[in-house]
């Protein structure tokens, strides 16, 4: 991995190099203090004290810089604002042009400043992340805040960019006038608000949001797809990305209504898969085993449409397509084919289209920067929606006729009403995606150019994250040691060649997200798959009340999202609600046990809900941390950490529809307690596994 001094170096503006924080010297000095500590010829109180002024400096002198630079950019917007007031006595189209073309100028000038800025939070963040790790100091939580709010401290300059507001609001509002409201009586703030079309101040807003802290909606919501970021743009990159004809709407359209019916395909068949098995002669509990099924496939499915979409995007979304129609005509016909297992193949079918990875691959790698987050989070939404609407349609399927000798009732339904939706999405793929063109470096070489092109290796651009806990090079491990190697550096950029490969790249703090990951999924697996036997024998509810109450359970997951993102994320640290989240997850499957005579609806469905509410908080922050602090190699190539969380959540799963068949050889009145207990033992581990790498995670 190129280091970030040397990043730090090439990416300086050179009339700016002065003025950069000094992160060779500051490195430098680390390495002394833990030699000196080591030796025995330092107290660690002069160590605090000797770092502590030297970043202070540091910071004091980016921080006057970036004032001096704000004043120049006022000068200039108050000349042009004189220039701007004299138009609007005699207007001149040609002069409206030239100072149009000077704000840009200005606005060209700010995005150089604002990337300044964001290079020295970097710098400022590795550099007391790497005093923390050589050092063995919790620093870094100290110095943020000691700085953050006191009235000497110019921290507040550098990471929450005081002041670059007015003058972005200024370049902004003055373009917003002179390219909308020519000749309007009306000020932009009496009416409604409108994006301005214009790229400088198109990658200004991207700027500013990479900059800032905060999280929003759309942010949360969009790191749930888990795909990652790499690199940082320099200016020049945010100034001439170009469309180069990969992005196509309606390709990203027909990737997210892809989503969106698998998500229904999965869900739709959980409120009758219970009759569905009886009416073909197995216990109800087999239930387990037909939802699972896609599952199983799926673990597979993952990794060959991975490496497929390295290669094609329309190809694998066709196969999915057909294979998905087929599961789900197999799945229809072996009701009147009286077996189970047409039943499990047309479930398996099902699982073998899972697409998801070239979904993801198709935002990673088509869609445009400044509208990736967006992409994403609709990603997440079609995923959420899909998961809500399944089971609200298998309510709706409630009728019984027969055509000719095939039967159509409420457990065949379900199959031909998705057998029909991919069959018209089929037709509509096939019409209307457009097959992106291949990078030069996508391009298949020979060996010979193979070798040639190991330092020419063109990575991906991912969802730029919030800059104070961004995991751009987060990898840092053998950064002293390549400092002087260039093919090193290259070498250790390279992404995964394996599952083996992938899995060597996880620090412990990625593990226990990922085992999070993997608990939350059990629990919500054996929530919902079980849902339809535990209330048939319980309270006796009908198919249409079990749908309803799975349907009511998909409907939170957005709001819950929203609460999250918008507000909760900006009172509480990620880890904090992380550990919450758990502890309330554990809550919700303790009060779900069957202990009291009568088990009652009021006790099943208010621990259902706390549970999958908790474990949808917990989803949504886990994700978020865990897209920011994976390796940047595994933001890449065809084992990337899309796949590992994936293939994390689908062995979930697996085991949690294996643990309800299985259990229900004891018995259906045995069935709810035996399948809470592994949910409650994994719950418990994340929770202490969370707990004792606390430190090592933040």
């Amino acid at each position: 991995m190129v280091t970030f001094g040397k990043k730090l170096k090439e990416r300086s503006i050179q009339e700016w190099q002065g003025y950069y924080i000094n992160y060779k010297l500051m490195k430098k000095k680390v390495k002394q203090y833990s030699r000196q500590l080591e030796g025995g010829n330092l107290e660690r109180r002069h160590v605090l004290k000797d770092f502590s002024r030297m970043l202070d400096n540091q910071i004091e002198k980016i921080a006057l810089f970036m004032l001096e630079q704000q004043g120049l950019l006022s000068s200039r917007l108050q000349r042009l604002r004189e220039s701007h007031d004299a138009l609007q006595e005699q207007p001149d189209i040609s002069l409206v042009t030239n100072l149009k073309e000077e704000y840009r100028a200005v606005g060209q000038d700010l995005l150089k400043l604002l990337f300044f800025v964001e290079m020295n939070a970097i710098g400022i963040r590795k550099i007391l992340k790497k005093f923390d790790k050589r050092l063995g100091y919790r620093f870094t939580n100290y110095y943020v805040k000691t700085r953050a709010n006191h009235p000497y401290s110019e921290l507040q300059q550098v990471f929450r960019h005081v002041g670059l507001g007015a003058v972005v609001g200024a370049v902004s509002r003055n373009l917003h006038e002179l390219q909308n409201n020519q000749g309007s009586y009306l000020s932009i703030y009496d009416q409604p608000v409108l994006p301005l079309q214009d790229p400088v101040v198109d990658s200004i807003r991207a700027a500013v949001d990479r900059l800032t802290r905060s999280t929003n909606f759309l942010h949360f919501m969009a790191q749930h797809a888990l795909i990652m970021q790499e690199e940082l743009p320099s200016p020049q990159d945010e100034e001439g990305e170009e469309e180069d004809g990969r992005y196509h709407f309606m390709s990203l359209l027909l990737n997210l209504v892809n989503t969106f019916l698998y998500m229904v395909n999965t869900y739709i068949i959980v409120p009758t898969a219970d009759d569905y098995s009886m009416s073909l002669g197995a216990a109800a509990t087999v239930c387990g085993v037909v939802i699972g099924a896609m599952a199983v496939a799926q673990l597979f499915s993952s990794v060959y449409f991975s490496a497929w979409s390295n290669r094609s995007y329309f190809k694998p979304l066709i196969f999915s397509s057909i294979v998905l129609f087929i599961g789900n005509l197999l799945y229809a016909l072996a009701f009147d084919l009286n077996s189970i297992a047409v039943l499990l193949i047309g479930r398996l079918f099902c699982g073998l289209g899972s697409a998801r990875a070239v979904n993801r691959r198709y935002i990673s790698d088509c869609v445009p920067l400044k509208i990736r987050m967006q992409a994403s989070a609709g990603f997440v939404s079609a995923s959420a929606l899909g998961m809500a609407c399944g089971p609200a349609l298998a309510g709706l399927l409630q009728v019984r006729f027969k055509i000719y000798k095939v039967t159509f009732n409420q457990d065949t339904l379900p199959g031909w009403v998705m057998a029909i939706a991919w069959l018209m999405y089929l037709v509509w793929l096939a019409i209307s995606f457009r097959e992106p063109a291949l990078h030069p470096e996508e391009i298949p070489k020979t060996s010979e150019e193979s070798n040639n092109s190991v330092h020419d290796v063109n990575l991906e651009k991912g969802i730029k994250q919030p800059l104070l806990i961004t995991a751009e090079e987060i990898e840092e491990q053998g950064e002293d040691e390549c400092d002087g190697s260039e093919e090193a550096a290259e070498d250790s950029r390279a992404p995964a060649n394996s599952i083996v490969a992938a899995y060597r790249l996880l620090t412990p703090s990625v593990k226990v997200q990922l085992l999070i990951y993997f608990m939350l999924k059990y629990a919500m697996e054996i929530l919902l798959s079980e849902s339809s036997v535990i209330t048939t024998y319980y309270f006796g509810w009908s198919t249409s009340s079990v749908a309803i109450f799975l349907f009511c359970l998909g409907l939170t997951v957005l709001p819950v999202n929203l609460v999250v993102g918008s507000y909760i994320s900006n009172m509480f640290e990620d880890r904090q609600i992380l550990l919450v989240s758990e502890i309330m997850v554990c809550v919700g499957i303790l009060l779900s046990f069957h202990v009291v005579v009568p088990y009652t609806v009021p006790q099943y469905v208010f621990s259902g809900l706390i549970m999958f509410v908790s474990a949808e908080v917990l989803e949504g922050v886990n994700l978020s941390l865990l897209s920011r602090v994976m390796s940047s190699r595994l933001s890449r190539g065809t084992y990337n950490g899309g796949l590992l969380s994936t293939e994390a959540g689908t062995i979930a799963r697996v085991i949690a529809d294996a643990t309800i068949t299985v259990a229900g050889y004891l018995g259906r009145d045995m069935l709810l307690n035996v399948t809470l207990l592994p949910s409650l033992v994994i719950c418990v581990l994340s929770i202490v596994a969370t707990c004792f790498t606390y430190n090592s995670m933040y």
